[in-house]
């Protein structure tokens, strides 16, 4: 298992030579730092800390400097730990770059997904509607009967869904397919969506389902050719494809 620390840019969109259009999670993946590593001897379990984006050391306070110094960095914003076997041989100071990851590589991702306040019921629970015809009930979006259990003591259950706030929760999306890593560039593109809003901190990790790589097709690549060349490579393509049906 491995991980890295990353930020959700945006979706966006790439097709393969075959004329495939796969939408995609840019993810920015600058070089993360390994600022400790956990021991059973001193922890209990193992793990490898990462620190991830530069923080002024006027915004930071001593412990954390004295923190990232043992690494020879500066303190880092975000920190994580990652129980990742695959990563304890690096030592403290190193940086962990995109290419942790490569294309095919199935991955969980974890962010802090978006918070939308104080939510009624219907968008919190997909509640129904009440009635809106001419002479009904004027309960249209609020909440109905609460305490109708059958206990006749008008005790509310446990997590009866009520309003409340909603969204800003801790969540992940699994089994999802790394489609290309730029180490270069830093950045990620990973198939589907990625909990989080724009701007989010993520993390990538090895997927905990039994399927760790899959095959992707190959991408339409821009560089050092015109979108005329590419665009008779996808038509070729195409037109192989359908001979050989």
């Amino acid at each position: 298992m491995k991980g890295i620390l990353g930020r959700k840019l945006g979706m966006t969109q790439v097709f393969t030579i075959d004329g495939e259009l796969i939408p995609v999670t840019v993810v920015e993946v600058k070089p993360n730092v390994v600022l400790q590593k956990k021991t059973n001897e001193t922890d209990g379990y193992e793990a490898v800390q990462l620190g991830y984006e530069d923080v002024k050391e006027q915004r930071s306070t001593k412990p954390a400097i004295g923190h990232a110094k043992k690494a020879g960095t500066a303190p880092k914003h975000y920190i994580r730990e990652f129980r990742a076997d695959e990563m304890l041989g690096l030592e403290v100071g190193a940086e962990v770059k995109a290419d942790l990851f490569k294309a095919g590589d199935v991955v969980d991702v974890q962010g802090t997904s978006k918070g939308h306040g104080y939510t009624g019921t219907i968008k919190r629970y997909n509640a129904h509607r009440g009635p809106e015809s001419h002479g009904g009930s004027k309960n249209v979006r609020h909440i109905g009967s609460l305490a109708t259990t059958g206990r006749n003591n008008g005790r509310i259950e446990k997590n009866t869904p009520m309003p409340g706030h909603y969204g800003a929760v801790t969540t992940t999306n699994q089994n999802l397919t790394v489609i290309k890593v730029d180490a270069e560039e830093g950045y990620i593109l990973i198939k589907g969506n990625v909990p989080g809003p724009k701007k989010g901190l993520v993390a990538i990790k090895t997927t905990v389902k039994p399927v760790k790589e899959v095959k992707v097709p190959e991408l339409i690549s821009y560089k050092g050719a015109t979108v005329e060349e590419e665009l008779n490579k996808v038509e070729e393509a195409i037109n192989e494809e359908l001979a050989g049906k």
